[in-house]
């Protein structure tokens, strides 16, 4: 059953999150992810939520999702972020 890891992102110092983006979409493509979005418009349909720039990324499994969460390429990123943005994430069972 397919997984989607959902992040909620608030970029704070854009030149940086670059280096981010870019060790985050290698670690993305060494495990198979489909980015179904990344940044975009949104618009708020109903609530208060107005989150800023929205990731979606589909796995085969919840097991895969955990793996690239988990991962040396990806801790990698996460570390060129510190300071750079907030993030709010989670990993979600699909259909």
């Amino acid at each position: 059953m397919s997984a989607y890891i959902i992040a909620h992102v608030d970029v704070t110092n854009p030149q940086q999150y670059e280096q981010y983006k870019l060790l985050s979409s290698q670690a993305i493509a060494a495990h198979g992810a489909e980015v179904c979005i990344r940044g975009g418009a949104v618009e708020v349909l109903e609530g208060d939520w107005a989150p800023t720039r929205i990731v979606l990324l589909k796995f085969p499994d919840m097991a895969a999702a955990r793996a690239f969460y988990a991962s040396a390429e990806y801790q990698l990123a996460r570390q060129a972020r510190a300071g750079a943005a907030t993030m709010r994430m989670i990993a979600v069972q699909g259909m």
